[in-house]
């Protein structure tokens, strides 16, 4: 122990102090880390708000995401309905314009055939040919179709048109 046989210098105090305030200060740290690892509730809300704030990250994502896949779905709805509107008019139109030619037709045919039956009825001596012509007419498959076809595209029409003032 001493310097002859080729041992370390003895520290002097002040090093010594030195050295016990580290190891103290190490000792120290060591000892918290500790006692945070057993702290098991402090862990617990720690671990608590770390999910929290994710949740709340993934929240917000997921929102952003819908918001613009539903942005991008008006957008595509609206050009379909646009689509749709531009085509029923188009058909609106020429299913008008055809029924009001149909119903021009069935009018005259109409007219024609009240005429006719006019005519055969006060010609005719007994009550079965007017009931024959009645059954012909009530029966036939035509006129009222096309009439229904005429109100059905003129209402389309209607609807149309107040759709757009609107």
């Amino acid at each position: 122990m001493s310097e002859k046989n080729g041992s370390a210098p003895k520290p002097s105090i002040n090093e010594l102090r030195a050295d016990i305030r580290q190891t103290r200060e190490e000792l120290g740290e060591t000892v918290q880390a500790l006692a945070a690892k057993a702290d098991v509730k402090a862990r617990a809300k720690e671990q608590v708000e770390q999910t929290k704030q994710k949740v709340k990250a993934q929240a917000v994502e997921a929102t952003e995401r819908v918001r613009d896949a539903a942005v991008a779905a008006a957008g595509v709805v609206s050009g379909k309905v646009r689509e749709a509107t531009d085509q029923a008019t188009t058909a609106a139109g020429t299913v008008g314009h055809k029924a009001s030619t149909a119903a021009g037709a069935v009018g005259q045919k109409a007219t024609t055939a009240a005429g006719v039956v006019g005519e055969k009825a006060d010609q005719a001596s007994s009550n079965e040919l007017v009931v024959d012509l009645r059954q012909k007419v009530r029966n036939s498959p035509v006129p009222l179709p096309l009439v229904l076809a005429g109100v059905a595209a003129i209402v389309g029409v209607i609807l149309i048109v107040r759709g757009r003032r609107r």
